[in-house]
């Protein structure tokens, strides 16, 4: 009687976004485990995901089912313990600081290579593609890279800095195309090993380094997909350090998913499983912290080509989990696919964006032309 009650609970909720439990539709929600019900009224966000990990739960269109939870806001009515105790711990906390910011190297970009390699195509590009013009993910991965190129203006015999140049694509990219020489930093051992390999017999080198211990003077600086990372409390010292290894007449290329809100933390769920002690930035954090240091030349969004890269990545790495590492057991799978499904519905129902800042010192003389 009592599972009755939350099942009953839980489909009034579900209701709102048009889910229907055990419907036939691909985005209802099949329950597999009698006290899921009770489970997701009470632990939001975590529970949700954790359930699905479990087997608790399934939906053929799991991005389908958590679009329409998100577009909703079901979410923000169901708040578990994990959700305060998080946003609390970001209150009280330097997340990124010390051991903490080294986290995320350790739990998720040291997972292997033979995943990523698997996942994202020709290129190890873990970040966006551009798909203005591209027919698939290989070209909107190396449309993107062209892109970066051309916002910072690139010529042979400038300097290049990378901040988080995960396996070394992009430099390698500008190097070969521009005739850039260049510098990558990195806190993943796994990814320092690829993108040295890849990047051997070109003017270019790779270090497992932390950005607050780095030094160095660059004509451009250029950072894909690493800001996530960084944390409010941690953004002044970010530019502060951009700002001095910047010539006075250089550019900077910005490329981070952004939030609709300024917070700071990330979900639960997300950060116990993927992107530890990660936060997104808002328009808002970015633009107060820029105030005074940078001139913003330009602010460029294409989230909603997101969506596409994370069904290029799922329907790959789908492929390969039967020649992957049983290491990558069947839970590894579900809250992979729950991971790349989730990410899919933030894009679509546009609650995050991908955003690229061009960012100079003093301004741009005769003004910034943006290229697409």
């Amino acid at each position: 009687m009592r599972e009755d009650r939350f099942r009953n609970r839980l489909q009034s909720l579900l209701a709102e976004a048009d889910v229907r439990l055990d419907g036939e539709r691909p985005w209802d929600l099949r329950i597999h485990d009698p006290r899921v019900p009770a489970r997701l009224l009470s632990g939001g966000s975590l529970a949700l995901g954790e359930s699905y990990m479990d087997g608790g739960w399934e939906a053929d269109s799991l991005d389908g089912f958590l679009q329409r939870v998100l577009a909703a806001g079901l979410e923000r009515r169901v708040l578990g313990l994990a959700d305060v105790r998080i946003a609390l711990l970001a209150r009280l906390f330097n997340l990124q600081r010390g051991r903490r910011g080294r986290a995320v190297g350790e739990r998720h970009y040291d997972l292997g290579n033979d995943l990523y390699a698997a996942m994202l195509g020709r290129r190890l590009v873990y970040s966006c593609g551009y798909w203005r013009d591209a027919p698939d993910l290989d070209a909107a991965q190396e449309a993107k890279l062209d892109l970066c190129c051309r916002k910072l203006g690139l010529r042979p015999g400038m300097r290049l800095l990378d901040i988080g140049c995960g396996w070394g694509e992009m430099l390698r990219f500008a190097a070969e195309r521009y005739g850039v020489s260049g510098v990558g930093l990195t806190i993943s051992r796994e990814q320092a090993a690829y993108a040295s390999a890849l990047c051997a017999g070109w003017p270019i080198e790779i270090r497992v380094q932390d950005y607050r211990g780095f030094d160095g003077r660059f004509d451009r600086i250029v950072s894909i997909g690493m800001f996530e990372h960084v944390g409010v409390r941690n953004y002044a010292r970010y530019f502060d350090l951009a700002r001095r290894w910047l010539d006075p007449d250089g550019l900077f290329l910005l490329h981070t998913i952004g939030g609709n809100r300024s917070r700071r933390h990330t979900d639960p769920w997300i950060a116990k499983y993927i992107f530890p002690n990660s936060m997104l930035p808002s328009a808002a954090q970015l633009a107060t912290v820029l105030e005074g240091r940078f001139v913003l030349e330009d602010w460029h969004n294409f989230g909603a080509d997101y969506d596409r890269t994370l069904q290029a990545w799922r329907a790959n790495v789908e492929v390969a989990w039967p020649r992957l590492d049983a290491r990558y057991d069947e839970r590894f799978r579900r809250m992979w696919r729950y991971y790349l499904a989730a990410s899919m519905a933030c894009f679509r129902t546009r609650l995050i964006q991908l955003w690229q800042l061009v960012l100079s010192p003093g301004g741009v003389p005769g003004g910034y032309v943006a290229p697409r």
